[in-house]
């Protein structure tokens, strides 16, 4: 995977919301952490890092798993 021209996770958006030092913010429900959390999601869409909190990735996974075939089972 390569990393847009000048290589940064930030690609400057307006929309991106604007970051407390050391704080995550859940890109779903809100949901604050005051440090890394290792069992929050990371994920970088249109070139814009994102975390997604324990309680949100488990339920979009319930999701994706509800729509598997049984033979995956």
């Amino acid at each position: 995977m390569t990393s847009p021209s000048g290589g940064s996770d930030d690609d400057g958006s307006p929309d991106a919301a604007p970051e407390e030092p050391g704080v995550l913010v859940c890109a779903r429900c809100g949901a604050r952490a005051d440090a890394p959390q290792p069992t929050w999601t990371c994920s970088v869409e249109n070139g814009v890092r994102q975390y997604i909190c324990d309680a949100c990735s488990r339920e979009n996974l319930r999701a994706i798993e509800g729509r598997l075939d049984s033979a995956w089972w």
